[in-house]
């Protein structure tokens, strides 16, 4: 895969991979690109964290990332990982199999001139496998019908700082092993969402 002027990854695709109209937007809600709008190809599996979510998610996180590494790792429309970067993140990896919602993912990168973003075109277990790099906070969204959380947590701690915290959206709360601290917990439809905490070593 190459790379652009930007330094975000590349991925060939279609002519109809181009920005969506405009009935698929999520509104950036906090920090330097408040109210900012960005929008996302409608695909299968593609659930944008409803604002609700977005709001107590970043409560619990006490609103400035400063200096924080993050990863969102099913990035999917961005809305997680743009408003990380949003709130003073140091580096935002984003993870995105899918090539045309990726595409979605680099147009907004260069709209919003996320210079502290970087995008991976690459399929999130084959990614844990394969990165080394250590992250503070986490976002985990991936699809319901996969099932792949416990498989996606395990890999995870050995790519997690001491004291990380990982944000999961599922069907229903995860069950974690006493490595993990449930920290908060919340229920928003049919979305559950938990606040763990990594309090293993790092490995």
């Amino acid at each position: 895969r190459d790379r652009d002027v930007t330094g975000v990854q590349t991925c060939a695709l279609p002519i109809y991979g181009r920005m969506p109209a405009a009935a698929n937007r999520v509104r950036i809600i906090g920090g330097a690109w408040r109210s900012r709008i960005i929008r996302f190809a409608s695909r299968e599996d593609l659930r944008p964290t409803p604002d609700r979510v977005r709001e107590t998610l970043f409560n619990w996180l006490g609103q400035d990332l400063t200096g924080k590494t993050c990863l969102d790792l099913y990035a999917g429309s961005g809305a997680l990982g743009f408003e990380a970067a949003s709130r003073g993140a140091a580096r935002v990896v984003m993870v995105e199999r899918d090539k045309i919602a990726f595409r979605s993912l680099q147009e907004n990168a260069l709209l919003l001139k996320a210079d502290t973003v970087e995008l991976r075109c690459a399929d999130a277990l084959e990614f844990l496998r394969l990165d080394t790099g250590r992250y503070d906070v986490v976002f985990l969204d991936p699809p319901f019908r996969l099932d792949v959380l416990p498989q996606v947590l395990q890999l995870l701690a050995q790519r997690l700082a001491a004291g990380a915290l990982v944000h999961v959206e599922a069907a229903q709360p995860q069950q974690v092993d006493a490595l993990w601290e449930n920290v908060r917990q919340g229920r928003a439809g049919a979305v559950s969402h938990q606040l763990l905490k990594w309090t293993g070593h790092e490995t």
